[in-house]
């Protein structure tokens, strides 16, 4: 027998069950939407995709929808032209719970309920439909909640392992409350559909309700530890509560986004570790360690390059080394560290305890703990200069900037990681343009006349623009201002994101880039310290964190 796939809370579920079928959520986030795109929009949000992937893949067969917005009326349509389906069946969603709307909704039921069992040839059961419905289960414990867009099944439970705390899914879909009645003692149908239109109506609200005021219980819960906002990529609607949210709720919380494909979920772990450990900042747990020599160490292994830092028994540096990464992760973390030790005149022996950190941290199976770079660098900032409040770092592949308070813990962070704007590497294949080395770019544009503007932050696009200015024979330094200037202004809008506050320090090896340093100064109105052990922010926060395991 076919399951019959859901997609929206507002879906009557119970009903359909009644009628024998067998009801189950589609919330599956396929590797891609190879197929999607061949039939679909483009700019139809992800979640939409992934719904058209899984029929297209001969997944689904049995399909209830909900005509809750754009996105899923257009789904409806092109899967009613692909054929594909044995039933298919939207229902009109009313988007209050008036006696109006309950009315409409009674006939909606009704219609359903003569389409799907005239589909399965069944009848409706009055005691099949009230046993299924089930009292609602909600923690009554501390615990993190996802609000928000629906997140896929995949994600969440990242999420779950990533998190200090039980997590709840509240978003979307999941925070549905139709069943928690008890239906009335009547075998009567019109009446049982009079009294479940009531029920479907008077949940919970989503967003595309009237009035969501209701949703304010979500982030009231006296048990709520922290709150992890999901969003979906070409979707405002979830996107216009988190600033709701955010402004009222009081508990830390961190907004994702996604596009509702696994490798978009892979993205955001970095976060959801970081998250974590902000929640619960007792990160000098790990494998049991015995003193020795008393040295220890911190790798950083970045998309770019690899830092090494080993401190002594009294924290002091000993060393710091920085290598390319190559190309891989544990091939460039074992060369780094070799490479340090000759520099200190130790061996591996004389390690007591290392922590790794980075975009490769994973990858490395000889440390005895793994901690975000987020993290990290909040914490060797805090050593090199413990009046710092905000941290920027510009690294290889993605950019940070992360708040922290007296203590050197994170207490706000955000990342630009979907490409390589704004990024070293972004900076890097414009080097290639102007034919430069990196270490060029860095002196070029302090001595700009023609303040030109960059107009694209893609790294693609940024490219052509610049091949056009060269064209144009623009002067070099002018539009070396300009992409340094492109870089400041995203960098200072995530600084004000995350509500960076003077001083700052800027951390990473984009810290070496003089023009570029200046124009963000000018676009933060603040300096920014660099320190000359900036670098090894990252590796050197997690030798503390090293230290740390030794007691």
């Amino acid at each position: 027998m076919n399951k019959t796939y859901y997609v929206c809370k507002y879906t009557p579920i119970e009903l359909l069950t009644a009628l024998g079928a067998e009801c189950v959520n589609m919330n599956e986030m396929p590797q891609g939407f190879e197929l999607a795109d061949q039939i679909a929009h483009p700019n139809l949000c992800g979640f939409g995709k992934a719904l058209l992937e899984a029929v297209m893949q001969g997944k689904v067969k049995e399909l209830v929808l909900v005509n809750c917005c754009d996105t899923i009326r257009s789904v409806c349509d092109v899967l009613e032209s692909s054929g594909r389906l044995d039933f298919l069946y939207m229902i009109d969603m009313l988007h209050s719970d008036s006696e109006c709307s309950r009315e409409r909704t009674v006939r909606q039921l009704k219609a359903l309920a003569k389409a799907y069992g005239e589909y399965r040839g069944t009848s409706f059961q009055a005691e099949r439909f009230r046993r299924a419905f089930r009292p609602q289960q909600k923690e009554r414990e501390p615990h993190i909640s996802v609000l928000g867009a629906r997140m896929g099944t995949e994600l969440f439970e990242m999420t779950q392992k990533a998190m200090p705390f039980p997590v709840e899914n509240d978003s979307c879909v999941y925070n549905r409350s139709a069943g928690s009645g008890t239906p009335p003692e009547t075998e009567d149908f019109d009446a049982l559909m009079e009294w479940y239109a009531g029920e479907l109506l008077h949940q919970l609200p989503c967003m595309r309700m009237m009035d969501s005021t209701g949703r304010k219980q979500l982030y009231q819960d006296p048990d709520l530890r922290g709150i992890i906002y999901h969003t979906v990529k070409f979707c405002d609607f979830y996107s216009f509560e988190y600033a709701e949210i955010k402004n009222h709720a009081a508990v830390p919380i961190l907004k994702i986004e996604s596009d509702y494909t696994i490798q978009s979920s892979g993205q955001l772990s970095t976060r959801l570790e970081a998250f974590a450990e902000s929640l619960a900042p007792d990160l000098k747990k790990g494998k049991e360690k015995t003193m020795g020599k008393g040295y220890v160490a911190g790798i950083d292994s970045g998309s770019t390059s690899t830092d090494v830092v080993i401190l002594d028994k009294n924290r002091e540096i000993v060393t710091g080394i920085i290598l390319p990464t190559g190309a891989g992760a544990a091939i460039g973390a074992e060369r780094a560290l070799e490479e340090a030790l000759k520099s200190a005149g130790l061996v591996r022996e004389d390690i007591d305890a290392l922590v790794t950190t980075g975009y490769g941290r994973t990858a490395i199976q000889d440390g005895d703990k793994s901690i975000t770079e987020i993290t990290c660098h909040a914490r060797g900032a805090h050593y090199l200069d413990p009046s710092v409040r905000t941290v920027i770092d510009i690294g290889g592949q993605d950019s940070k900037v992360i708040r922290v308070d007296e203590n050197g813990a994170v207490v706000n962070f955000v990342m630009n990681d979907k490409c390589a704007a704004g990024t070293g590497r972004f900076l890097e294949m414009m080097a290639r343009t102007l034919e430069m080395s990196l270490e060029e770019l860095s002196l070029k544009g302090l001595d700009y006349r023609e303040d030109i503007t960059i107009s694209s932050m893609c790294t693609v696009f940024a490219e052509s623009e610049v091949v056009s200015l060269i064209a144009q024979n623009k002067a070099t330094d002018d539009i070396v201002h300009g992409l340094n200037k492109a870089v400041a202004v995203k960098t200072a809008a995530l600084a004000k994101r995350v509500g960076g506050e003077a001083p700052y320090m800027m951390t990473g090896g984009v810290s070496k880039n003089r023009g570029l340093v200046k124009t963000l100064e000018e676009k933060l109105g603040a300096a920014l310290l660099i320190n000359d052990k900036a670098q090894l922010c990252g590796a050197l926060g997690a030798a503390l964190f090293a230290a740390d395991l030794m007691g």
